[in-house]
């Protein structure tokens, strides 16, 4: 059994089941989503949108209410779940702040000093030059006061005890990181997928590498690793209008394995037409991905990729995915 939340721009769709026997249900619909996650259980979820405050579900995406009110009053951009304490939730907001919940979302305490750091006044996000916010938040398998964070763009910075100091950007990071990855079987590995490229690290975030040969592609949207931590996925595009604008789109999804160079993934929709692809792993090893074409799910790395049969209207094929989070139950 299988819960999937996969948020198009304009609407939710809560996805549970297993291969043909799949049943969807539309939630949230009509708000500007930015985000989803989904805390291991599957029943317990949240969505950050950026004109309608913060979501929870308790009844696997069945019913939603609205956390958070009087501190969560920006639009709300990214969202973690601890995934050793699905009661430690984290939130990102525009202009860039960080929020914590130790309660599962019902209350929130903003974390301090993030825009003191002196790479703050670099901070910019293209589109809206005159402001940034938080795109990822990561937490550390790990390491639950280790969160890395993701700001649009301009940084990746990290804290070390659960948001009360900041560490900024090193000069090896990528600057403007979209989606970031970690693994419980990899200890300080961290994996980056950016509009400046791709990029990994073995020492939990203080150096980076940027493996390239065989990216064709180097505006990276999304990252997810699988079984083992020994494949990495992303999704790609030239830049930024053919990524996310539908009427230019045209993007692909690659994996890597240790050692190995990159290479172009088929088997399911990219190309001319298809906007970026967000990309999930589930608790059996599988990998998702979502687009303006369908989600899509994989059972072997990536190497065939069959369609998660559910309805597809053509409205869909206009918006672009914002997020992604599979739990399956074990």
């Amino acid at each position: 059994m299988t819960t999937q939340y996969a948020a198009l721009r304009n609407v939710l769709l809560v996805v549970r089941g297993g291969p043909g026997e799949w049943l969807v249900d539309k939630r949230l619909a009509d708000h500007d989503i930015e985000c989803v996650a989904a805390a291991p259980d599957g029943k317990t979820a949240f969505c950050g949108t950026f004109d309608a405050g913060f979501w929870r579900t308790d009844t696997e995406g069945q019913t939603w209410h609205r956390v958070g009110d009087e501190t969560l009053t920006d639009p709300v951009m990214s969202v973690a779940v601890d995934p050793n304490d699905p009661d430690r939730v984290w939130t990102g907001t525009e202009p860039s702040a960080v929020y914590r919940s130790d309660d599962g979302g019902e209350t929130w305490e903003q974390c301090g000093g993030l825009t003191d750091l002196p790479s703050a006044d670099e901070w910019s996000f293209p589109p809206r030059p005159d402001t940034h916010h938080v795109r990822w938040l990561e937490v550390d398998p790990s390491d639950s006061d280790h969160l890395y964070v993701g700001v649009e763009a301009g940084a990746l910075v990290q804290t070390h005890d659960g948001g009360e100091t900041w560490e900024d950007r090193v000069p090896s990071a990528r600057r403007d990181n979209h989606s970031l990855a970690t693994h419980p079987d990899a200890p300080d590995r961290v994996w980056s997928a950016a509009g400046d490229g791709y990029a990994e690290s073995d020492d939990g975030g203080e150096t980076w590498d940027h493996p390239q040969k065989g990216l064709d592609h180097r505006y990276c949207w999304s990252v997810a690793v699988g079984r083992e931590a020994k494949n990495v996925l992303v999704s790609a595009a030239s830049g930024p209008r053919s990524a996310h604008n539908v009427d230019a789109a045209e993007a692909y999804v690659y994996r890597r394995r240790p050692g190995e160079p990159w290479k172009r993934l088929d088997g399911l929709p990219t190309g001319e037409g298809v906007t970026r692809p967000v990309l999930s792993t589930g608790g059996n090893g599988s990998f998702y991905a979502l687009s303006n074409r369908g989600l899509y799910r994989s059972q072997n790395s990536g190497k065939s990729w069959t369609r998660v049969d559910i309805p597809w209207p053509e409205a869909y094929e206009s918006q672009t995915a914002r997020g992604l989070a599979v739990v399956t139950e074990s």
